[in-house]
């Protein structure tokens, strides 16, 4: 039996996932669609053939309306955890786009609520849900490097060219940080198995920048083991286009892993991942093999969360699990205001 959603936020990336995610994914069911703003709501409504009856301009009122077992969460950052909250208290499971919140204080009202009431909360960490970063875990678990000396971890793209008025990134809270390194932080999180200890982030973009808030850094991450990690990152990089997920190189006693994933494109699919392994004295690095899967992407973790609804296993990145990269993120957008190091809290 298919999983019964909701789904609230339509909005650009929201508007993406109806379109394209969760059609996908024949475990669930959209029964209704929340946006409150009313063009919105009527080209999506068209666009995905959902019954004017079931699209609502408010949650509360399709939490009202119909009968459903979950909710999707796409709006804009500021409304996931009070929208979560009142899904939440409606005995409705959540999966919510990152960031979860804009702080881990904020956070753990939901993931509080979520566990008392024992229901799924999950966060879209969406690149996890790709062979590169899966079969680099495996290896370091493995041992394949030993001891780990450090890792390097290059973002770059341009997205510098719409109109400062109608290109809605330039004015996101944190565009890099938030918006973009919370990916980073999480896949560092998942395939080293550590949390981070400091942080210390360097922001200062050019003239060119049409961004309110930093649109490049360079931010070096102390691991709870001591491990010293870099990363560099910007949305206004004229060098040579990452893939999403970026570049890593992961060095260690016994050699190099290097890997990247998520190239984009229309389509979500593993094409542009790429893991391989260089050991000391050898030129060219060895390819890895890596797995297939039918979904990649957003749609993989929604049939991650439906099966979890279902009865399946719990979804790696719960929202309590997500709290660390959401700590990480938070001490970095302290760090770029401050000039200082400073201390990852974890709750």
């Amino acid at each position: 039996m298919s999983v019964r959603v909701i789904h609230a936020g339509l909005g650009g990336w929201g508007g993406n996932w109806a379109r394209t995610a969760i059609p996908a994914v024949p475990e669930v069911d959209v029964v209704a669609v929340v946006d409150p703003h009313p063009e919105t709501l009527q080209s999506v409504t068209a666009a995905i053939g959902v019954p004017e009856a079931r699209a609502f301009g408010a949650l509360d009122a399709a939490l009202a309306a119909v009968e459903a077992d979950a909710v999707i969460i796409t709006s804009p950052v500021a409304t996931h955890v009070p929208l979560a909250l009142m899904a939440l208290d409606a005995g409705r499971h959540v999966l919510v786009e990152k960031p979860l919140a804009g702080t881990v204080e904020e956070a753990l009202l939901a993931v509080v609520r979520a566990e008392e009431k024992g229901l799924t909360l999950q966060v879209s960490q969406n690149y996890r849900n790709y062979p590169a970063p899966h079969v680099v875990r495996d290896l370091l678990t493995d041992g394949t490097l030993g001891e780990l000396s450090a890792i390097n971890i290059d973002f770059r793209r341009w997205d510098n060219d719409a109109p400062r008025a109608t290109h809605r990134h330039y004015a996101f809270p944190h565009p890099l940080i938030g918006d973009m390194a919370i990916h980073h932080f999480d896949l560092l999180r998942m395939i080293t198995g550590r949390e981070a200890a400091t942080v210390f982030a360097k922001v200062g973009d050019p003239s060119f920048s049409k961004y309110d808030e930093e649109a490049s850094a360079v931010i070096t991450v102390e691991m709870s083991d001591g491990l010293v990690v870099s990363y560099r990152g910007s949305w206004i990089s004229r060098g040579l286009e990452t893939a999403w997920a970026g570049e890593w190189s992961i060095q260690g006693e016994e050699g190099e892993l290097f890997f990247t994933s998520r190239s984009g494109g229309e389509v979500e699919d593993a094409s542009g991942d790429l893991v391989t392994l260089r050991r000391p004295g050898q030129r060219r690095p060895k390819r890895i093999a890596l797995p297939d899967a039918d979904l990649y992407d957003r749609a993989a973790g929604l049939r991650i969360f439906a099966r979890a609804i279902q009865g399946g296993p719990a979804p790696e990145s719960t929202g309590r699990d997500n709290l660390g990269s959401l700590a990480l993120m938070e001490a970095a957008a302290r760090s770029a205001a401050s000039g200082r190091v400073e201390t990852v809290h974890h709750p």
